[in-house]
């Protein structure tokens, strides 16, 4: 049976490895030991900051919203137990971009609420 080399493969592996890491900072966008580690750190942040960012968005949504209303002379929190008692079903985000693109239609919406 002639003898397998694995020079490619091995090769092909690390190459894949050190493009994952391209803009890393010192040896570990160069050195295979030190790239797979920072692979494996990157991984579990990038966990972590896919749910902390749906957390900072909300809070953006919510501070948006709120600037908007306390121009109409209510609060984010009173506004939004308004907009459940009268079953409008907006979401926050879809709020927040109304607030900032179309200030009129969201003036109505506080309008009707307030009523």
């Amino acid at each position: 049976m002639a003898r397998v080399k694995s020079g490619v493969v091995s090769r092909k592996r690390t190459n894949k490895i050190l493009k994952q890491t391209k803009g890393f900072r010192y040896g570990r966008k160069s050195k295979i030991r030190a790239a797979k580690e920072a692979l494996l750190h990157a991984g579990e942040h990038a966990i972590r900051g896919r749910k902390e960012k749906k957390r900072v968005n909300r809070r953006l949504w919510q501070t948006k919203i709120n600037a908007f209303v306390r121009e109409n002379e209510l609060t984010y929190s009173k506004f939004i137990n308004l907009l459940k008692v009268k079953n409008v079903e907006i979401d926050r985000k879809v709020m927040a971009e109304m607030c900032v693109k179309e200030p009129e239609v969201m003036k109505k919406i506080v309008e009707f609420v307030k009523k």
